[in-house]
């Protein structure tokens, strides 16, 4: 029987931990004479190469002093509130309550009320349309700085979507394709409102969830109503105390705080670096718990397909091969690879030819390419079955929508051919050449962007916390949507705009885009790139190939 995750036993499916003293087996991948169980697939080789270009000197020190110098005006304002010369508009403490544990930390909050503030602007824009490759959005003005907000009553027509996840266009309002979802809706209704384990458990979740298990190649899949919480609460079923847990320095927040409410060890290795993931697991193989030093009862190794914020993509291969070598287990995020990479969509594991399941725990989510909401965990039915009744998502929360759940299915026949059209391999292959090409041309410019060629999630580099507010300013007044990001939530001196490119987007539109990404990096000088780059695509270096014997 399966018992929880605490309790000093192992789930069936997730055996002790141990290594052998044995070559890794012949997977179409590795060789055992490889060091650190590098790929010697073709595939592997090309798909390594994803160039992290940095910037001239002088950029980095120009961003450290852009933010000094807005430090220093923040600090000269709280000053100027504090003497009353300047209208204070932040949250504050009631004069009664001076003596009690303050709920609002001035200094937690300076970098909101001083940086953030100043350019809040391109943020939280207010979309009045479907939000497709081309939307509408509300206009409006701020007379106090961006402290708040007002409506001028127009409205900003036709602008160009280059920042939401609609990676093979389902976020659409065609009513010929949504006419099952519709149905759907009279049917059942827009709501629930029951966990799957009460009342909730619909005909159609079971279809979903047999038909993503399908089409993922696996014995059994489960689906959620939130992708956030299909980490953040799976996670915690699946390990905890005496458990380590190795994740990629770069993982989503959800994954973050999965791993962090599962009470298991955490161990950070360096972004797609599989020396940095081999030490840490010779290390904990080797060495065991702290203190005790008795094994550990599982180690867990979370990583995601493709990066959200890098666009970089994982080198499953090799970490498949760690793996195995080492006897651990790989949790796998393709909240942004299911659907957008593979020849027919299929993530990933299709794009490096891997064997599902040679995966443990493939998590995904349908909020990109399926244009819905929710997410799924699949794997061996053994899996699958223990989450039904042990993870929190699956016993507390409401059951999918039935119109979202309708939406998912419509989507995944789609790709998978079964509605009788070629639609979805046309969208999926129409993504690939757009990204190809937004990527080269973007290169050709001169602008430093990161990921890898195959990945629709385009990073390009800004840097100056100036230039980003003024990017993103300048690219909406001429009709561009982008999505802009800095520190925090990036390095500080790594500011960047993210472009999501889509099935949906047309040569013109993206020729227009890339005609005013020129225009603009003109403008503000963000062609920061010292490499010439060739239109010729990548060769792979044939030196480091090996025969199988």
């Amino acid at each position: 029987m399966a018992t929880t995750a605490a309790d000093g036993n192992l789930k069936p499916y997730l055996r002790k931990n141990g290594v052998k003293r044995e070559h890794i087996g012949k997977n179409g991948y590795h060789n055992h004479k490889e060091k650190n169980g590098q790929g010697t697939d073709v595939s592997s080789r090309c798909h390594k190469h994803e160039p992290f270009e940095q910037a001239p000197m002088y950029v980095a020190v120009l961003t450290y002093l852009g933010f000094g110098i807005v430090t220093l005006f923040g600090y000269l304002r709280d000053f100027l509130r504090a003497v009353g010369l300047e209208k204070c508009n932040i949250a504050q403490e009631r004069e009664k309550q001076k003596d009690f544990v303050p709920l609002y930390q001035d200094f937690e909050n300076f970098y909101t009320r001083n940086l953030y503030m100043r350019v809040r602007d391109n943020w939280n824009r207010p979309i009045c349309s479907l939000p497709g490759p081309v939307f509408d959005l509300m206009e409006r003005v701020s007379d106090d700085y961006n402290w708040t907000f007002r409506f001028t009553g127009k409205t900003i027509h036709n602008v160009i979507n280059m920042g939401s996840y609609n990676y093979l266009g389902f976020a659409e309002n065609n009513a010929d394709f949504l006419k099952t979802v519709a149905d759907k809706v009279r049917q059942y209704g827009v709501g629930v409102c029951s966990t799957r384990q009460e009342i909730g458990n619909l005909s159609i979740h079971e279809e979903l969830e047999q038909l993503v298990a399908n089409f993922l190649g696996v014995e059994s899949a489960m689906t959620y109503g939130m992708g956030f919480a299909t980490n953040s609460m799976n996670i915690p079923a699946l390990v905890g105390r005496g458990c380590l847990i190795l994740s990629d320095e770069l993982n989503h927040t959800s994954l973050i705080l999965g791993a962090r409410l599962s009470g298991a060890t955490i161990r950070v290795f360096k972004h797609n670096n599989m020396q940095s993931l081999e030490k840490m697991l010779k290390e904990a193989v080797c060495s065991g718990q702290p203190r005790t030093h008795r094994p550990w009862k599982k180690i867990l190794i979370v990583v995601e397909g493709i990066y959200s914020m890098e666009g970089s993509v994982v080198l499953l291969p090799e970490v498949i091969a760690l793996k195995k070598k080492y006897k651990a287990y790989l949790y796998l995020d393709e909240a942004h690879s299911i659907g957008a990479v593979g020849q027919t969509g299929r993530g990933v594991t299709e794009l490096f030819n891997v064997n599902p399941a040679d995966v443990d725990v493939m998590m995904g989510t349908f909020t990109k390419s399926f244009g819905a909401s929710g997410g799924y965990i699949a794997g061996k039915k053994e899996l699958v079955d223990y989450l039904r009744t042990h993870s929190h998502s699956a016993v507390y929360a409401t059951a999918m929508s039935p119109p979202a759940t309708e939406q998912i299915i419509r989507a995944m026949k789609c790709i998978m051919g079964k509605d009788g059209s070629t639609e979805g391999l046309r969208r999926i292959r129409q993504l690939a050449e757009n990204t190809k090409y937004f990527r080269s041309r973007l290169k050709e410019m001169g602008f430093i962007i990161y990921g890898n060629n195959d990945s629709p999630v385009v990073p390009v580099l800004l840097y100056m916390p100036a230039k980003v507010v003024a990017f993103a300013r300048e690219m909406l007044a001429r009709k561009i949507g982008v999505v802009v990001v800095g520190f925090p939530a990036t390095p500080i001196t790594e500011a960047r705009a993210r472009f999501c490119v889509s099935a949906a987007h047309t040569r013109d539109m993206l020729n227009q885009v890339l005609d005013c990404m020129n225009e603009v990096g003109d403008l503000l000088c963000l062609k920061f790139s010292r490499r010439k780059y060739s239109p010729q695509p990548d060769l792979c270096d044939e030196t480091d190939f090996e025969l199988d014997s």
